[in-house]
């Protein structure tokens, strides 16, 4: 292997070691790509005002539905590639990712041309507030416009973690975070861009860390792609779609309850919607080592898969679950500890404002902490049926989320007033993640028996 090669082979040594080895820089890359989130919307809040805050919170499911439906596939199509390392099959992983390159391409000019026209109509569709349904607009209308930037990255980066290699993603977000946090102060604070500045500066930071990836897939050694691979076979093109779809599906759906919960939370006003979205922005930090052990996950179980080693999936699934529920309770004792003064990073205005959005705020991260462990058991669960090489368990998954999140949304306030939409985010986490973990088990309990047939 080449110096400036970093995959790795996760079908040997210790589960526990691997996977968590694997995971931190995932986490750390997600820290500083949550970061730049976080810096955008403390400018944006601080420079801009509680109206310009709730702007990017009226934004945010949309914009997260056309990110999870691009994430969705580069992660559905990654399991493919991982399965073939697993099996030291390089022309199937070579084949899978030329045909992944060519159909991403193609599913980045639609999801731009869709976008584009549907922003104003779901945007007004989700009683978005006139007070900041220009600024919403502003925000997507350039963040779509960077699809394929964002394509691009999410694809490059999911064939490196396929491989095993998720320190290049580490640095590429490390590049990244300091470009947007420069970029930002210079956009919105010297150019007074507003919210146009900061999603510009996003875009231009994503462009670098693409690049950074490519250059290091360009350098691994086994990659060696030919004109033929980028023209897909009918039998790949079925078998990489019928990976991404149901995860694309999984993320479109969940986001579309998202949207639902938004536009019950809208009804509140500017203030209410101001403290859930410095909730929500938070949200990213809470999840950070959820997502990162669920690619670990994703990426063990595929690659041991693909060598036909199922105790070994057992064994490290046994680590994972309790690495994710020791780590989750550390993020919750923090989020208690210190959830005042992390949303007051986001929240400017007058006395009285600052305090009742402050309120808001902090009542839904506490609510969302203490059942942390929920959320962190339905991404490993979800990240080993996904390895597995099942994505329509997923993606039903997605609909049980849809399901909980817009049925307490809805309901549930007209007996609690505003206190019951804090509940819809957790009742989603819990309806998916008792499906997912019983969903894991048949599934193993299935694959044991193949393989045991198959070795008689």
């Amino acid at each position: 292997m080449a110096k400036t090669e970093r995959i790795q082979n996760m079908t040997q040594g210790g589960p526990a070691r691997l996977i968590f080895a694997f995971a931190i820089p995932l986490m750390l890359g997600n820290v500083c790509q949550q970061l730049y989130t976080v810096v955008d919307t403390a400018i944006v809040g601080q420079a801009l005002g509680v109206n310009a805050l709730a702007a990017l919170g009226a934004a945010d499911w949309l914009n997260w539905l056309v990110l999870g439906v691009i994430q969705g596939f580069a992660q559905g199509f990654s399991i493919y590639m991982a399965q073939r390392f697993g099996a030291d099959d390089t022309d199937g992983l070579n084949r899978s990712i030329g045909a992944t390159i060519t159909i991403a391409a193609a599913i980045s000019v639609v999801l731009l041309v869709v976008s584009q026209a549907a922003m104003a109509p779901v945007l007004r569709a989700m009683n978005t507030p006139e007070a900041v349904i220009g600024g919403a607009f502003t925000y997507l209308r350039i963040m779509f416009a960077g699809i394929p930037v964002i394509m691009a990255y999410n694809v490059l980066a999911s064939i490196l973690r396929a491989l095993g290699d998720s320190k290049t993603p580490l640095y590429a977000m490390l590049i990244a975070s300091a470009i947007n946090i420069a970029l930002d102060l210079l956009f919105v604070m010297v150019f007074h861009w507003g919210i146009a500045g900061a999603v510009i500066a996003t875009l231009i930071a994503q462009l670098f860390a693409g690049l950074y990836c490519l250059r290091a897939v360009l350098r691994i050694r086994i990659i060696r792609l030919k004109k033929a691979y980028f023209l897909p076979e009918p039998v790949m093109a079925r078998r990489l779609l019928g990976l991404g779809l149901p995860v694309a599906a999984q993320n479109m759906i969940i986001a579309i309850g998202g949207m639902v919960v938004q536009s019950v939370v809208n009804r509140y006003g500017v203030l209410f919607v101001a403290g859930f979205t410095a909730t929500n922005k938070l949200y990213g930090i809470l999840e950070i080592a959820a997502t990162s052990f669920g690619y670990a996950v994703t990426t063990y179980v595929g690659q041991n898969l693909g060598a036909g080693l199922p105790a070994r999936i057992r064994k490290g699934m046994h680590a994972a679950t309790w690495i994710a529920l020791l780590t989750s309770a550390v993020i919750t004792v923090a989020m208690l500890l210190l959830g005042r003064f992390a949303v007051g990073l986001f929240i400017s205005g007058t006395p009285e404002e600052v305090a009742l959005s402050t309120d808001v705020a902090v009542h839904y991260l506490n609510i969302m902490s203490i059942c942390l462990s929920v959320l962190y058991m339905l991404h490993i669960y979800r990240s080993a049926l996904m390895g597995l090489g099942d994505t329509v368990m997923p993606m039903v998954s997605g609909v049980v989320e849809f399901l909980m999140r817009i049925s307490v949304a809805l309901f549930l306030p007209l007996a609690l007033g505003q206190e019951g939409i804090f509940y819809a985010e957790v009742a989603a986490w819990t309806g998916a993640a008792v499906l997912l973990v019983v969903s894991y088990f048949v599934r193993m309990k299935k694959l044991g028996r193949t393989l045991s047939t198959a070795s008689r």
